[in-house]
């Protein structure tokens, strides 16, 4: 196994140590007779990046917790390596985890927080005594450690803050000391418990980019926990869509966006939000929606009641006077700069629905105005009342 330092000296992009598939197989976990997973079934490959997303409550958290063995499974297998790891502790797994509250020693300096781990496995209780850790033995490992330690604060751009306490030290700066303590740590698996929610968003996107940039470094393996859509989409090899305790989905991000298996899984993934219209089937390849006739490629038999879906920027807007289209009424106009949203109220229509404008569309748009609107034709999804999405081998959307 080579060490940070080895890595950093030599060159090398790889990862400290072989990374490590996890099988987990029919887990379930109850606290009484609240059932907070169900059937859950995983396999992540060694080395790959997948995140659990999932709003809050629906156990992705409790699942880490599970690979990571700091919860037991009430039924289910978690194999890490090709290997069962139920019956072992936290401390045998190999795998190292950054929580969402960094965690950090505050009266230690930034150094004695990433050194810790290896402090606590490579020197006996006597040997981390502060005298003695100065001679033989504990004094070449204790050097060896520095020299890791450097390493790991180099890689994460930390190195000028190692003699600073926790207390000195931005959030963007702490989370990279909890990144850097789970590095040194020389792991098969990272675990990530949303690590980046306490940060503004700005500082968000940076450490995104950050830790995707660490994961293609070392090539271990990362599971990664998240509400936030965003995160999942832009960081990860694979996506798991966890809802209701149960992963409802699991793809790269590219086929969960294009073909999201349920309505759950769409609305979830939708940003801001998914536009919804109850429809009718109204003959062969059109519905009815809101008394205008839309053709959907056949998919809703005549007289079957559906929900066709579309996101904001798949909504497309028109002049108040065109002579196709959905008819609207401009409530709210967000305007973000480059681009914004056009929140607009339909008859019949509980929920708002909302278009992604550009900065030039977005300049002729105001409150109270009358549009007309359409969803993408080639991208907009219908499903049945259980949810389920209605396919067909061609889709279209439009105006009959």
């Amino acid at each position: 196994m080579h060490s940070i330092a080895n890595a950093e000296r030599n060159g090398s992009g790889e990862a400290m140590s072989e990374p490590a598939g996890i099988t987990l197989s029919r887990i379930e976990k109850r606290f009484g007779p609240l059932a907070v997973l169900r059937d859950v079934s995983l396999d992540i490959r060694p080395g790959e990046f997948l995140t659990l997303v999932g709003p809050s409550g629906c156990g992705k958290s409790t699942l880490l917790r599970i690979i990571a063995g700091l919860e037991v499974q009430t039924i289910g297998t978690v194999a890490i390596g090709g290997r069962p790891a139920d019956a072992l502790g936290p401390d045998r797994r190999d795998i190292a985890m950054v929580f969402q509250s960094y965690a950090l020693y505050p009266h230690m300096t930034v150094a004695e927080n990433i050194a810790t781990p290896m402090r606590l496995r490579r020197l006996s209780g006597w040997q981390r005594w502060p005298l003695i850790g100065r001679f033989g033995r504990a004094r070449a490992i204790g050097t060896e450690i520095n020299r890791e330690v450097a390493a790991a604060a180099e890689l994460l751009g930390i190195g000028a803050l190692l003699d600073r306490k926790p207390g000195q030290l931005s959030g963007g700066q702490r989370q990279r000391v909890a990144l850097g303590r789970a590095l040194v740590r020389q792991p098969r698996v990272f675990l990530m418990d949303e690590p980046l929610s306490n940060l503004d968003s700005k500082l968000r996107v940076h450490m995104r980019a950050e830790i995707a940039r660490l994961h293609r470094r070392l090539g271990a393996t990362f599971v990664y926990v998240t509400h936030d859509q965003t995160e999942a989409m832009t960081m990860s090899d694979r996506i798991a869509v966890m809802l209701d305790g149960q992963v409802r989905q699991i793809d790269t991000p590219t086929a969960i966006y294009r073909e999201p298996a349920d309505y759950q899984v769409a609305a979830f993934m939708a940003q801001p939000q998914l536009n919804a219209i109850s429809v009718t089937g109204a003959g062969p390849g059109a519905v009815e929606a809101c008394g205008t006739r839309i053709l959907v490629g056949g998919l809703v038999p005549a007289g079957t009641r559906a929900v066709l879906t579309f996101r904001p920027e798949e909504c497309v807007l028109l002049d108040g006077s065109a002579p196709q289209g959905l008819a609207g009424t401009i409530s709210h106009v967000e305007r973000l700069g480059a681009e914004g949203y056009a929140h607009l109220a339909v008859d019949g229509v509980a929920e708002l629905i909302v278009a992604r404008l550009d900065a030039e569309r977005l300049g002729r748009v105001e409150r109270g105005q009358a549009v007309r609107f359409l969803p993408d034709p080639e991208r907009a999804f219908c499903f049945d009342d259980r949810g389920r999405r209605l396919t067909a081998t061609e889709r279209k959307a439009g105006l009959q």
